[in-house]
């Protein structure tokens, strides 16, 4: 959702974005490897699960961060309507993507595939977020109070299986890269927030020194820069891996 280098790229965004990617294949790998009983390590205790809720953190919330800067990019250069109509698109080809996925993951993990990923969650937030975009700093209460309700419906369960998407949870739910909108919508408009507050009309309010020339920055920010790419891609590179360990 960020827009193109050309187009006031913003290194730092590109650079943590490529940082969680790293930690995101590094830790999808680890539980491909655990499935397949590859490796017998517990992936539930230590750092590890701290890194899991890391990973989805720092997306979720730079989409939001993204989503603002957008908005004032196009507030230039497009109509209301219009911006509405990208935001759409937007978020339904991400959605899309989720979609893909959750076909994918039934036919090769069907009794714990996709029911609504990351992308999922992502596509559909940049939709709702346009009835949120212009609340501005509103959106932090906004994003703490969703946050509060995901968390505390975690802590139930239901009878009926129709309101998943958004974390009302039937019993003995357990699927894969689940991310309901009731906590991650919550995350996504506090990054909304945190991005009119560091990124006033789409322009760094805080001088950085920019470091995306360095050498080891420099490859980092374009994993990020192609990060939904990279998400949509490395898990069947890592099972193609997995299934030649394992011939």
């Amino acid at each position: 959702m960020i827009l193109k280098r050309g187009d006031g790229r913003l290194w730092e965004i590109d650079f943590l974005r490529g940082a969680a990617i790293i930690i995101m294949i590094f830790f999808h790998f680890l539980y491909d490897l655990k499935h397949f009983s590859i490796i017998d390590w517990c992936l539930y205790s230590g750092i590890i699960p701290y890194l899991a809720s890391i990973i989805p953190s720092i997306f979720i919330l730079f989409a939001g961060v993204a989503i603002t800067i957008s908005y004032a990019k196009y507030k230039n250069n497009f109509s209301e309507k219009q911006i509405r109509i990208r935001f759409i698109k937007r978020g339904s080809f991400i959605f899309l993507l989720g979609l893909i996925i959750t076909v994918v993951s039934y036919i090769f993990l069907p009794d714990i595939f996709v029911v609504f990923g990351i992308l999922h969650c992502i596509g559909l937030s940049i939709i709702f977020s346009i009835l949120f975009i212009k609340m501005s700093y509103l959106n932090l209460i906004f994003g703490f109070l969703i946050v509060g309700v995901g968390l505390y419906l975690k802590t139930l369960t239901f009878s009926f299986n129709w309101l998943i998407p958004f974390g009302f949870l039937p019993e003995n739910f357990a699927w894969l890269d689940f991310f309901p909108l009731f906590p991650w919508f919550g995350v996504l408009l506090i990054g909304i927030s945190i991005g009119n507050l560091l990124y006033t009309n789409g322009k760094r309010k805080i001088q950085l020194k920019d470091l995306s020339s360095n050498f080891f920055v420099k490859p980092l920010c374009s994993m990020g820069r192609n990060s939904l790419l990279i998400y949509f891609l490395h898990q069947p590179i890592l099972l193609a891996i997995i299934f030649l360990l394992i011939l």
